[in-house]
């Protein structure tokens, strides 16, 4: 039975993982009283204890907690944005190909992706590996979120009894294009320039939505919406990451599809000439608490979709 501490249990991904794994029996969760949960003496102790630590915490206190471990079969799980395009660490998205399932499973050090760069990756990866649009392709990418993916800091401005108006309406945020999932985004998709980047907040707790617009003359050798497709169908074919040919309902897409899930589904929209990929999943499940806990699956042998909701 594998040992397992969440460091930032009381964050909201940490929250979530900590639920997820409390109901498990493959497991045993090591967790220290609230007095000791910011010690960093008892902190390293348990770090160093555990088969498996999850860190979920700010970039730099991410990167201090692994430099506390000196147990080198310590496999760590980082939610932070810290380590995501670290040639050291692994990315955490087994349905890019084998090879990252493969990598997931026997590494030491796994980057959980960010939400944002999710929807983004799933969406642009398959294309430039299968040659359908030029890694030199200047991109776009439109995407709408659930408030919950602020933390604990924005989901008590949403849900606080006297809350600013503004937030009744979407908003856009992001805006000086230093976004800090944009690293991964270019680093991973494998485009060589960041695309442009609109990331909206809204009104709702969870779900995401990711869209990436295409003209048909961005496509190489002639290539179609119907070429997009058939690669998609060739990459996800489930259990957690599927195309789905028709993604919305009547003539409209929400947000808020897979809200509570832990699955992504991928679809292509719009016509021959406007082309629309898309991906619509929990910006708490796929794109945090879930992608975490499918990477502990992998690394711990079991069923990739153990503790996860489909």
């Amino acid at each position: 039975m594998k040992k397992i501490f969440i460091d930032g249990s009381a964050g909201t991904t940490g929250l979530r993982i900590f639920e997820r794994l409390s109901a498990r029996d493959d497991i045993e969760l090591i967790t220290l009283p609230e007095e000791r949960r910011k010690d960093d003496k008892f902190r390293r102790l348990a770090l160093n204890e555990a088969d498996i630590a999850f860190l979920c915490l700010p970039d730099a206190a991410a990167t201090a907690a692994v430099e506390m471990i000196e147990n080198k079969n310590v496999v760590v799980i980082d939610t932070s944005t810290a380590h995501r395009t670290s040639s050291e660490w692994t990315y955490g998205f087994p349905e890019l190909s084998d090879k990252h399932r493969k990598k997931i499973a026997s590494s030491k050090r796994i980057a959980v992706p960010g939400c944002h760069a999710s929807g983004f990756i799933a969406l642009t990866y398959p294309l430039i590996e299968d040659g359908l649009i030029s890694a030199d392709e200047l991109l776009f990418c439109y995407s709408l979120t659930g408030y919950s993916g602020g933390g604990k800091k924005m989901i008590a401005e949403y849900e606080g009894c006297e809350r600013d108006s503004l937030l009744d309406a979407p908003r856009q945020y992001g805006l000086s294009q230093n976004h800090k999932h944009l690293k991964e985004m270019k680093a991973i998709s494998g485009i060589s320039e960041f695309p442009v980047f609109c990331p909206v907040v809204s009104d709702f707790y969870s779900g995401m939505e990711v869209t990436v617009p295409l003209f048909r003359s961005q496509l190489c050798n002639g290539k179609g919406a119907s070429d997009i497709k058939a690669a998609y169908e060739k990459k996800y074919g489930g259990p957690v990451v599927s195309f789905c040919e028709n993604i919305d309902k009547e003539g409209f897409l929400s947000a808020a599809a897979l809200s509570g899930k832990d699955g992504m589904k991928i679809s292509v929209l719009g016509n021959e000439d406007r082309i629309l990929l898309t991906a619509v999943y929990d910006n708490l499940g796929k794109g945090a608490s879930g992608a975490a806990i499918e990477c502990l699956n992998l690394v711990m042998g079991a069923d990739p979709t153990t503790g996860l909701e489909l």
